[in-house]
């Protein structure tokens, strides 16, 4: 009977530790050694991207290289849970492969430059770490095709109408942040819910049902 309770008892004090810890991890907000009160964080942040274009009849293009850039700034509303609104400049669009005998091997990099605006709530999980989920506004300014060979060296390029495609383009995005001190690294993932093509122009025909996806690596400073 001892034994049943000391079982009993270990298991409640096992629970009400892994409870307490959970709390307290969950409790933690980004901060520096040097900060004892939460506040507000402005910075600046860059990565790599890796993005496409799918629609519900064609198959998800090949990914292309791109970037995107600019500030953002964290918000925090109470320990742990923050909005992070963000400024950027980005690149997305896919590619294609080519194999011919006149020009030989390399692909096509339909990309289009967008101004973005991501909002995002990000919940703290645990110290330094955070999940980010919400949704983006961008707004196009470029699209252009280049033509680089298996070398990488840009064979030429042609400079698209905007005005083919939509200007705006609406979608969700989601992923995950590792703080250290004012420096992020983090994972995205953007997912477009707005058809990029517009009709009644063979540029716009072309990509017409089709939407922006990508994934994105960044570095932020904060301060």
């Amino acid at each position: 009977m001892k034994s049943k309770l000391l079982v009993l008892d270990l298991r409640i004090l096992t629970l009400g530790a892994a409870l307490l810890l959970a709390t307290t991890l969950f409790g933690q907000e980004q901060q520096t050694s040097a900060e004892s009160n939460l506040k507000a964080k402005f910075g600046i942040k860059g990565g790599f991207d890796l993005t496409t274009l799918y629609s519900s009849d064609v198959s998800t293009s090949h990914m292309k290289p791109g970037f995107d850039a600019g500030v953002f700034a964290k918000l925090p509303l109470t320990r742990g849970f923050s909005i992070q609104p963000e400024l950027l400049y980005s690149l997305k669009g896919a590619k294609s492969d080519y194999s011919n005998f006149i020009q030989g091997s390399g692909e096509y990099r339909f990309n289009l430059g967008y101004v973005q605006l991501p909002l995002l709530a990000v919940v703290n999980i645990a110290p330094n770490f955070s999940l980010h989920a919400g949704g983006y506004a961008a707004y196009l300014v470029n699209a252009n095709i280049k033509n680089v060979d298996d070398n990488g060296n840009l064979q030429g390029a042609t400079e698209l109408n905007t005005g083919d495609f939509n200007r705006w383009d609406f979608g969700l995005a989601g992923g995950a942040a590792f703080d250290i001190e004012n420096f992020t690294i983090g994972a995205r993932y953007n997912y477009g819910l707005s058809e990029i093509g517009k009709s009644g122009s063979a540029s716009g025909d072309l990509t017409k049902g089709q939407k922006n996806a990508g994934f994105s690596f960044y570095l932020g400073f904060g301060f």
